[in-house]
């Protein structure tokens, strides 16, 4: 299918938008779907909907096993990754003794620091700071020491376009019995990751950016071989063996990921993400990559003076990390001025195009910029 028959499949702006590294646009059946497996079990019968609620649930676990090549049932729906990681690190028994210690880069999003500092306050937090090349194996060998426990790998970091060897990190933490969580919110649905080549310990994840699933529909996956180590605190009546046992002197934790669920379980936010997951696991992720950085390559070929994202694709992320120094107002300026939505960090302005975007929205990007720099 063309960029163009894609573009008719959402609800896109009539100016350019280059955002998908914050927030992924909404397919244009998902009111529909969303209609008729939310809202119609519970509008047109008599009876109360959760039974057909739940299949939602299993839905979006079926699609992230399709993404992730991993059985569905190892994945938990979480409200938020913040969530998620609070909840897993206190229900790891190896990692409440007094000299834990955690490894992550400057780099992380912070609110993933903040998470595993709360979670875990005996532990030391320890950075690899923020000038590393967290695309260099060698950087997290030299990090990796004997007394690490856990290494938190983000595959694609939000502020700088690099893309973590998530690969051969996993592989070297095992080798040293270090355990391993996977930060996929800024690579899931545009960089490839296969769970049953890989095998981390356990990957955190979201469906607001390049699913395009809205915020809301996090998840949890646990590597089968560590779920036996995991009993959370956290705890509800969908963490239990049979939600519908309604016995409260009988807690018998979920034999699977569920157990991590905890109270009564938003709904909604599975619905739009299982249908949206569901189209592009259609596309395939790897056609997504490609799409991706032929757009990229694009622009950064013509504006190479100012590209501060990696150039080599295998170290990239889906995003495209731009510095104009001094003058980076005026070309934000002058790219709000012709209705084209990207947006800036320390390092510079993130342009991050999609299935939807094609190579004259990246070209309109960049005749504006060199006209503002002219």
């Amino acid at each position: 299918m063309s960029t163009t028959a894609r573009k008719a499949d959402f609800h896109l702006p009539e100016h350019t938008y280059l955002l998908n590294h914050s927030v992924g646009r909404p397919l244009r059946s998902s009111l529909t779907a969303f209609t008729d497996s939310f809202i119609a079990p519970w509008r047109d019968s008599g009876q109360e909907p959760w039974q057909a609620w739940l299949k939602i649930i299993g839905q979006f676990q079926s699609a992230l096993g399709q993404l992730f090549n991993a059985p569905a049932d190892q994945f938990c729906p979480q409200v938020n990754l913040s969530g998620a990681v609070a909840k897993l690190l206190p229900a790891i028994a190896q990692l409440q003794k007094p000299a834990c210690v955690v490894l992550m880069s400057e780099i992380d999003f912070p609110s993933m620091g903040f998470a595993v500092s709360k979670a875990l306050p005996h532990c030391e937090l320890r950075f690899i700071p923020a000038d590393a090349d967290v695309t260099e194996l060698a950087t997290w060998a030299n990090a990796l020491t004997e007394d690490v426990d856990l290494v938190f790998i983000s595959h694609a970091y939000s502020n700088t376009g690099q893309q973590a060897p998530v690969q051969d990190i996993v592989a070297l933490a095992q080798s040293h019995q270090v355990m391993s969580i996977v930060d996929v919110a800024q690579s899931a649905g545009i960089i490839p990751l296969d769970l049953a080549l890989i095998q981390p310990d356990f990957l955190v994840g979201s469906s607001v950016k390049w699913l395009c699933g809205g915020p809301g529909a996090a998840y949890l996956w646990i590597n089968p071989n560590r779920l036996a180590d995991c009993t959370p605190r956290d705890v509800g009546w969908f963490s239990h063996e049979n939600p519908f046992e309604f016995d409260i002197h009988q807690f018998r934790q979920h034999p699977t990921s569920l157990r991590f669920w905890g109270g009564t379980p938003s709904i909604a936010p599975y619905a739009f993400a299982a249908h949206s997951i569901a189209y592009f696991n259609e596309i395939g992720v790897a056609a997504l990559r490609q799409h991706n950085q032929q757009l990229l390559d694009l622009a950064s070929q013509q504006l190479q003076s100012a590209r501060v994202s990696p150039a080599i694709s295998d170290h990239r992320s889906g995003t495209l990390i731009l510095d104009f120094g001094s003058r980076q107002s005026e070309v934000l300026a002058a790219l709000q001025k012709a209705n084209i939505s990207v947006d800036a960090r320390n390092l510079g302005m993130r342009v991050s195009p999609h299935i939807y975007n094609d190579s004259a929205d990246m070209q309109r990007l960049v005749d504006v910029v060199t006209r503002a720099l002219s």
